[in-house]
């Protein structure tokens, strides 16, 4: 059983999803605005968050950026707005998923399934760093700093990019990166990969051209 955080202004939205994460076997918890669910996540804990985008008092693009400050709660973003900039915003501020309405009670429950899956059991332990040039990945810290300075990078862009490191010279394919970053229960599409590596790539800078892509195939990391 997983807490949740249902954010959004509609009371008919939050009780098709209160409806369908209860029966899940979730209990959940519901905040209208912006403002309250920043107030209300400095208070609790949460094992995820479905944040609406468009609220009144403190929008949802808004209101990830306050709580990832503080917390690293998985956040599904919702919005009536497919365009790919909303949802690229969505991911630089560190939301793991982004829904379009209308979306399918159901899709909605298996993302938020596979995104508490995934959020649990992928911590690293031990002392583990790679380094290259001025690039250094502490993997048990999940800490990556360039020429010493940390770099910001997103929990999704973190995963990503861990992955590939370990994976050194190896070519990874769409498919493989996806199962393995995203899980087999991903619901999404390819498209979704190809935005974290654009803001993965923005995120490293100079070492941006570590990540190669395999025209056909999918993306190499390399440090040679």
């Amino acid at each position: 059983m997983s807490k949740l955080l249902v954010v959004d202004d509609e009371f008919r939205i939050r009780q098709i999803i209160r409806k369908y994460a209860e029966f899940e076997g979730h209990t959940v918890e519901e905040a209208t605005d912006g403002m309250e669910a920043i107030e209300i996540c400095r208070k609790n804990k949460y094992d995820l968050i479905i944040m609406d985008v468009m609220m009144p008092e403190l929008d949802g693009f808004s209101a990830c950026r306050e709580i990832r400050k503080f917390s690293d709660t998985p956040v599904i973003m919702l919005s009536a707005r497919g365009e790919e900039y909303d949802k690229i915003h969505g991911f630089e501020l560190g939301s793991d998923d982004y829904v379009v309405k209308p979306f399918s009670p159901k899709e909605l429950m298996m993302r938020v399934n596979a995104v508490i899956k995934r959020s649990g059991g992928k911590r690293e332990t031990g002392k583990d760093v790679f380094t290259y040039g001025g690039l250094s990945v502490d993997f048990s810290a999940r800490i990556v700093t360039i020429d010493g300075k940390r770099a910001e990078m997103t929990p999704k862009e973190y995963e990503l990019f861990f992955y590939m490191v370990k994976n050194k010279d190896i070519a990874l394919t769409r498919e493989k990166l996806i199962s393995e970053v995203w899980g087999y229960d991903f619901y999404g599409d390819e498209r979704t990969l190809d935005t974290h590596i654009k803001l993965l790539r923005k995120s490293l800078g100079d070492y941006s051209k570590c990540i190669v892509t395999l025209r056909g195939v999918g993306y190499r990391f390399e440090a040679n």
